[in-house]
């Protein structure tokens, strides 16, 4: 069904990349598998050979081989990138556009979606060099496993041994959108339907970010959104054939390749750049963290500092999500609405109430009090809140959390039988 190159970088974890490329094949794709040198010094290269039934690629140097023309042929020519396992050492070549063998030449050269499966040392993976390197792909739109807990090569024990081959296929499967995503279990969720995914060829709008509400051309009022949520969202729906639409707050966090990138600052803005692309949209995703006051009279020049105390007077914004909710289209059932609450306590009933207060059809709670979840970090724990079923989502990445949450939202289009997509 689909053409799939499989890298393998030099950990141990190398010998499960053999399951890997096994289960894709049983999945119905077809595998070529591209090995570092230091891959082979833990697993032969004739292994993934009589798996893959195809030459396995290990040098740019190879004799008889112009490489400058075969790594961009299969760049070309596949469908996905896997990369299992990955080492800190390929993770940092990625993130810094360094091509200096096959694996790194290929993932430069291909505009294939890519997920990676990062395997190493507890300390090395909690590096704050290796994390910038991790946020750095995931920004540009790479998809990670999580890597698992527990006994590792090392002798330690905690976090960072290769997820299970299960696991990297069933995420594989879900990238490429086919029906097999059926037959393969998955933490995220999983393709409930031999139809692909609905998503393809339909508009979403996804917010993200923060707003910024002036006190004067200085001083703002804000909060700490990065915008990655709402990223691997808008991400996520992309690798699903989607067409979207992402309004973005400002954010330092780069914002992934999508047909369209709205940048605005204040919750004005935002709300008049949604009604505008909303009119146009199947589904809107409202995962920014927009202001509900803004100062009323913002000063043209710097606020001097005085002895005494400043009051500020603060209006109430638009409500973006109200305001949707309220559209005459409503009536349709599209676009359908999906809104956050970021709350810091009792997450699931106030998010309950703004649901149904708010006319919209699935709501995500998200408790940004923890240090795991919520804003600025890379992973997040919400519950997802619809008329007739919750479902907890536990602390995992962002990433998989936005399949999880757009699974959801396929599965809604899907009960209701919904429109096409709009042209």
């Amino acid at each position: 069904m689909a053409f799939i190159a499989v890298g393998v970088t030099g950990g141990i974890g190398a010998y499960k990349a053999v399951e890997v490329c096994r289960g894709l094949q049983k999945q119905g794709h077809d595998v070529v598998a591209v090995m570092t040198r230091a891959a082979t010094r833990f697993v032969g290269p004739v292994t993934f050979e009589a798996i893959t039934r195809r030459p396995v690629i290990t040098s740019q140097w190879k004799p008889g081989m112009n490489a400058d023309i075969e790594h961009i042929a299969i760049a070309d020519g596949i469908a996905l990138l896997v990369v299992a396992p990955c080492t800190a050492n390929v993770l940092g070549k990625f993130a810094n556009g360094i091509a200096d063998d096959f694996l790194s030449s290929l993932y430069l050269a291909t505009r294939a979606p890519v997920l990676i499966a990062p395997a190493m040392n507890s300390n090395m993976l909690a590096h704050p060099a290796v994390q910038r390197n991790v946020e750095t792909l995931q920004a540009r739109g790479v998809q990670f496993v999580e890597p698992g807990e527990g006994y590792l090569a090392c002798g330690w024990i905690g976090r960072g041994r290769l997820a299970e081959p299960a696991d990297v296929v069933a995420a594989a499967v879900r990238m490429l959108g086919t029906d097999a995503g059926i037959n393969a279990a998955s933490d995220a969720g999983a393709v409930d339907s031999g139809q692909g995914s609905v998503l393809r060829g339909r508009r979403v709008l996804v917010t993200a970010g923060p707003t910024l509400e002036d006190i004067d051309p200085v001083r703002f009022l804000g909060n700490r959104s990065s915008g990655r949520m709402g990223f691997a969202i808008a991400a996520e729906a992309t690798r699903r054939g989607a067409k979207v639409t992402l309004i973005a707050g400002p954010t330092r966090v780069e914002p992934p390749v999508v047909d369209e990138v709205v940048r605005v600052r204040s919750a004005r803005d935002m709300h008049a750049a949604v009604l505008q692309s909303a009119i146009r949209a199947d589904v809107v995703v409202m995962a920014a963290a927009v202001a509900d006051y803004t100062p009323a009279a913002p000063a043209g020049e710097k606020v001097a500092k005085t002895d005494g105390p400043l009051t500020l007077r603060l209006e109430r914004t638009p409500d973006i999500l109200a305001d949707l909710g309220k559209m005459t289209s409503r009536a349709t059932g599209v676009p359908l609405l999906v809104g956050f609450a970021a709350e810091t306590g009792n997450a699931t009933a106030k998010a309950r109430e703004k649901r149904t207060r708010k006319g919209i059809d699935l709501i995500v709670a998200n408790d940004v009090s923890r240090a795991d979840a919520g804003f600025d970090v890379p992973t997040n724990a919400v519950t997802i809140i619809g008329s007739d079923e919750e479902q907890d989502v536990p602390v995992q990445s962002k990433e998989r959390v936005a399949a999880a949450i757009l699974d959801r939202v396929e599965r809604l289009i899907r009960s209701r039988a919904a429109t096409p997509a709009r042209a």
